[in-house]
């Protein structure tokens, strides 16, 4: 039984019904997640933020199948994955989701198309087949030119764009970026939320951690957490526009 989930028959990509997280510290319980409840339609571009300890980084872990609640429900399209075991859940995370970190995490010594194909290559994907896919995802995100070079080759903005084509390589349905821009300048930041934006227009849903208000104005909408519950569920109905904002700059210079 495959773990794939087709777009096609998901009513909601994401939905959490009273999610909690607590962890036993000594002979203390923190309760890092205090029953969140949300729905994220597919194709959405959500923002998640909140201070430091607010919860937003256990809840991105939960949408990850990188953590199992303590209690409550998560569903991920039609899978109900906050009841699968350990390897299920591992199944269902490499088949559905592409996780951007803001240290990019690649292998130092290794060419960028090789860093791409990496995630076929732990789901047995024949060389040949992974070789054009990493290819076909570096394209993408504009760095064709660059398949054969090395990270240390690639600038901050370059090594975030392989990543990028990284999770994108086993088509997910979801991309989980984490601080995506936590680690570049200005400029580069906003080259990578104009990525986000087009892949996003273009039909991937996208929810993005972030404690930046500059960084999140691109989402459509923003979820804040506080003290390990959601307060608010914002619709931002004008969203910066990144690639024109780009374009503006070019202009000015």
């Amino acid at each position: 039984m495959t773990a794939l989930l087709m777009p096609q028959s998901i009513p909601h990509l994401i939905r959490t019904r009273d999610l909690t997280k607590t962890y036993q510290v000594g002979d203390n319980q923190i309760k890092a997640l205090a029953g969140v409840s949300v729905d994220i339609e597919q194709g959405e571009f959500t923002a998640v933020m909140g201070p430091s300890g607010s919860g937003k980084s256990t809840f991105m872990n939960m949408l990850g199948c990188l953590d199992r609640p303590t209690s409550g429900e998560y569903l991920l399209g039609s899978r109900r994955v906050s009841t699968l075991a350990g390897d299920e859940l591992a199944q269902v995370r490499n088949s559905n989701i592409g996780f951007v970190f803001q240290t990019f995490n690649l292998l130092a010594r290794t060419a960028a198309v090789e860093n791409v194909e990496l995630p076929l290559v732990y789901a047995g994907v024949p060389r040949a087949e992974r070789r054009l896919r990493a290819l076909e995802m570096l394209a993408k995100v504009g760095l064709a030119e660059r398949a054969n070079h090395q990270p240390a080759q690639l600038s901050g903005g370059q090594q975030q764009r392989v990543a990028i084509a990284r999770a994108l390589v086993t088509r997910p349905l979801l991309i989980l970026a984490d601080e995506p821009t936590g680690a570049l300048d200005s400029r580069t930041s906003l080259e990578i939320m104009a990525l986000l934006q087009e892949l996003n227009q273009g039909g991937m849903s996208v929810v993005l951690v972030t404690h930046e208000a500059e960084v999140a104005r691109f989402a459509r909408r923003v979820l804040r957490f506080r003290d390990g519950q959601l307060v608010e569920d914002q619709v931002n109905t004008a969203p910066g526009d990144a690639r024109a904002m780009l374009h503006a700059e070019a202009l000015a210079a």
